[in-house]
């Protein structure tokens, strides 16, 4: 049911469109629960296709596993820095070997090997074409354009290589486990053994992959290292021969004889110190005595010079002797000039040594330097040399491991070869069908619903029309009308009775103070009901002993004629017009146990009889003579008879055939009636199909009528 027009407003019969701003979730749930048969329906279909695709035409495909363990570890082959070492086993190292195990260069080696070129499962060439492809949908439409077809790219080697490679990749998936150097190969084929060899061989060639690259990689160090040890020999002899060279040409002591040198020179220095001294004090004595001669201090001059024959000559002067004075100054002139003596000969060993010393320092300036050169050109001799031996050794580390390569990872586990398909996931697919089954009906049920424009249940139409639904007929099942009045006679308990005698009661008590005489049946549009339901009406109070009237006021149709046989008898208008009396001309029927006022064809507009004072005055006499008076008019919308009618009586019954008259129609009409001032008493939703309201999921909404129609 539409839930935004059920959730109208109950006062208004125009607004059709305007939708509260909240769903009501209830509401939407019964709807579902209504349509609960078509929702099954779609499920069981669902479930019928998914298995029929999972069991018929899917392609069962295997799935199996291989599992490859990265060996964390950095082992060193060679060099200051290796040339090759093991993997790290940090994310970044594990995420790349991921992609190298999914590189494009280690698929191709497995086509290669596997002879995937030659299977259809990866070559799409070799596919037969399928029945409907889009390049003969294009061609199609090129030939009805009267363009020539579109040939088909003629692919190269390569071009078939590389689809049959992304082809393999679709089917092939490398993942790593959390927290670990574990590497999960799964492959995917038609062929269980095929989707096993194609992960094993793949781990395989993963790990012949680094091998390949470590060998490479020792070949490439070993030839590098051949090439760098015979550089750095031609290096070392070059340093060595320089040593030689400089050697021989050059006069060198070694390091001990040139600190011999230069304790030598500091000895030399030290007595030139030692020799300076003395000489100053010999400058000073012999200046000293000289100045005591000067001065004639004889005296002082013996005390100071302590020369024995001096002192005796001294001595010996103080006689007198002339003699002795002048071995006396004799003497004393020996003694200065062995002073001045003395101090020359200081002076000439202070010059003969300051000569050495300087000599002594040029030798050992000249071994210096050239010791310094040769120590220079003996550390460079011998780097050369512990260069040549590391590179020499690692030479022949690389070519020893050159066959002993290992590999950064090992297979874990092979993959076996599976024993059931992976899928279709029958279970899977079934359930999923299921589900889409059930979207899909509740979408078509939903959909469906707000589509909806008629009426299927009384709460609907009452929501529209804000008039109340006095009753709810059934179909009758018979097979003509004129058995319909038989039918309720024979089964006076089935639903259809039911109904009819639920409907008298509403409208009985639908004014309590002043109960109905006179009661007009009326529609939107013909076919709905309306005269069916004013003959059973009539029949169910006629049998609680009254006095009824079956008045035929529909004077355009007369459809009173399918009901009884009362062909060419005179009626409504000519008891209006005076020609005849109502007790001549109203027919009793035994069936109906109520008299039937038939109508006739007259020139006069019907809605002109209707609307003028001699029917009013005929419908107050009908009230004197009848308990009850029904009127059969014609539909509200097709003509204005039921509009003038319905100013003039009691009360107003409305039919709606169920499921068939629209809501624009059912507003229209009584918008209609309203204009007019006819209010209407209230509204009967007839001509209800029972297995459609099963049907529509309203089995709930009828009622207790139900239970009768088996009856």
């Amino acid at each position: 049911m539409n839930t935004a027009r059920m959730n109208l407003p109950v006062s208004s019969l125009d607004s059709q469109t305007s939708p509260e701003s909240e769903i009501d979730l209830m509401l939407l749930f019964r709807t579902l629960w209504r349509g609960k048969i078509w929702i099954i329906l779609a499920t069981i279909v669902a479930i019928l296709i998914g298995g029929y695709y999972a069991y018929s035409i899917a392609t069962p495909l295997y799935t199996t596993r291989a599992v490859v363990m990265l060996e964390n570890r950095q082992e060193q082959v060679v060099d200051i820095e290796s040339v090759m070492t093991g993997l790290s086993g940090d994310q970044a190292t594990v995420n790349t070997e991921v992609e190298v195990i999914r590189s494009r260069g280690l698929l191709e080696k497995l086509v290669l090997k596997l002879d995937l070129l030659n299977d259809p499962e990866y070559n799409t060439e070799l596919q037969p074409e399928p029945i409907i492809s889009v390049t003969k949908i294009v061609n199609f439409s090129r030939g009805l354009m009267g363009l020539p077809p579109k040939e088909k790219r003629q692919l190269s080697e390569r071009d078939i290589l590389d689809a049959t490679i992304d082809e393999l990749l679709k089917k092939l998936s490398v993942s790593n486990i959390r927290q670990s150097y574990v590497f999960n190969i799964l492959a995917t084929s038609e062929d269980p053994q095929k989707a096993a060899l194609i992960a094993n061989t793949l781990g395989e060639l993963y790990i012949r992959d680094q091998l390949e690259v470590k060998f490479d990689a020792t070949a490439q160090a070993t030839e590098w290292l051949t090439e760098r040890v015979t550089q750095l020999q031609v290096e070392l002899e070059d340093a060595e021969s320089a040593v030689k060279e400089f050697v021989s040409n050059t006069d060198l002591v070694g390091p001990e004889s040139l600190d011999a040198l230069n304790r030598q020179l500091k000895d030399l220095r030290e007595r030139l110190q030692k020799t300076k001294a003395a000489q100053v004090i010999a400058q000073k004595q012999a200046d000293h005595l000289r100045a005591l001669a000067e001065a004639g201090e004889f005296e002082e001059i013996v005390k100071q010079t302590n020369d024995p024959a001096l002192r005796r000559l001294f001595l010996a002067q103080d006689n007198a002797n002339d003699s002795s004075l002048k071995a006396f100054e004799a003497r004393l002139a020996n003694v200065l000039q062995n002073a001045d003596q003395k101090n020359a000969q200081m002076i000439d060993q202070m010059n003969a040594l300051s000569q050495s010393i300087d000599s002594l320092q040029i030798q050992i300036e000249s071994q210096s330097k050239d010791l310094v050169q040769l120590q220079q050109l003996q550390r460079e001799a011998e780097a050369s040399r512990l260069i040549y031996e590391y590179f020499l050794s690692r030479m022949k580390e690389t070519s020893v491991q050159q066959g002993i390569q290992q590999a950064d990872s090992r297979v874990l586990s092979y993959a076996v070869v599976p024993l059931r398909p992976a899928s279709p996931r029958k279970a899977i697919i079934l359930f999923l069908s299921a589900i889409m089954g059930m979207i899909f009906g509740s979408g078509m049920v939903l959909l469906k619903e707000y589509a909806q424009n008629t009426f299927r249940a009384p709460e609907d139409l009452e929501h529209l029309s804000g008039a109340t639904v006095m009753g709810q007929i059934p179909i009758i099942p018979a097979r003509n009308r004129k058995k319909v009045l038989k039918y309720l006679t024979d089964k006076p308990t089935s639903a259809a009775a039911e109904a009819i005698r639920n409907l008298r009661t509403s409208i009985l008590l639908s004014n309590v103070d002043k109960p109905p005489k006179i009661i007009m049946s009326t529609s939107s549009i013909p076919g709905e009901g309306k005269t069916t339901q004013s003959l059973a009406l009539a029949q169910n109070l006629s049998g609680l002993g009254k006095k009824v009237l079956l008045v035929e006021g529909d004077i355009r149709r007369r459809t009173f004629a399918e009901y009884f046989e009362i062909k060419g008898k005179q009626g409504l208008l000519a008891v209006l017009s005076g020609e005849a009396k109502l007790e001549d001309v109203a027919i009793f029927n035994e069936d109906l146990k109520a008299d039937i006022l038939i109508g006739e064809k007259s020139a006069i507009n019907a809605a002109d009889i209707f609307s003028s004072d001699r029917f009013h005055k005929f419908l107050d006499d009908l009230r004197k003579k009848y308990d009850y008076v029904i009127i059969d008019t014609p539909p509200v919308l097709a003509v204005p008879d039921a509009r003038v009618i319905g100013q003039s009586v009691d009360a107003i019954l409305y039919t709606v055939k169920w499921d068939s008259t629209t809501r624009r129609q059912v507003s229209e009409g009584l918008k209609s009636l309203r204009s007019v001032g006819a209010a209407v008493t209230g509204l009967v939703l007839a001509q209800i199909n029972k297995r459609g309201m099963k049907r529509y999921g309203y089995g709930d909404s009828y009622g207790a009528y139900g239970d009768y129609y088996d009856n």
